[in-house]
């Protein structure tokens, strides 16, 4: 049995883990979850890290809200990076889905996103473990998580 490492934090203002954990549920089957909650976005690295290698995962979703400041966008770079080196040492996805509080509007519009970009995501985990084709399907097509795709480029 697969297993999806689900990595969140404390600082964030709304619960992606929970929609994210509740669209793998409503996907499929075939995995087991392990949850592990952080205080922060720097904290998401190891988290995930620890995540692979002590949990045994084979893929993570690594979910934050980084906040508007100046000193909250370093930090979500810092942990971006973190990130990538965690997947680069252990060989393993890790689905970074940041949702910055300055994407929104509203409150209710900020909650709508972060619920959206959890959920889409989620199932680009499902399908990088289990449907791959799928994913190869939606190449160039310009999918956007949390807002409306893109689309493809059109040639004349």
């Amino acid at each position: 049995m697969r297993t999806i490492g689900i990595a969140d934090t404390t600082f964030a203002r709304f619960d992606m883990a929970s929609a994210a954990i509740d669209e793998l549920e409503r996907t499929g089957t075939g995995f087991r979850i392990e949850r592990y909650t952080v205080p922060g976005v720097k904290d998401l690295p190891v988290a995930c890290k620890m995540l692979i290698e002590g949990k045994g995962c084979d893929i993570v979703m690594a979910l934050g809200m980084p906040g508007p400041a100046e000193k909250d966008k370093m930090c979500a770079h810092e942990a971006s990076t973190g990130l990538i080196r965690a997947q680069l040492m252990t060989n393993r996805h890790i689905i970074e889905v940041f949702v910055h509080a300055d994407e929104a509007n509203s409150e209710k519009e900020l909650a709508a996103l972060a619920e959206s970009r959890a959920r889409e995501h989620a199932i680009n985990v499902y399908d990088l473990l289990f449907r791959p084709e799928r994913l190869r399907r939606n190449a160039g097509t310009g999918q956007r998580q949390g807002f409306a795709d893109e689309g493809p480029i059109r040639s004349r």
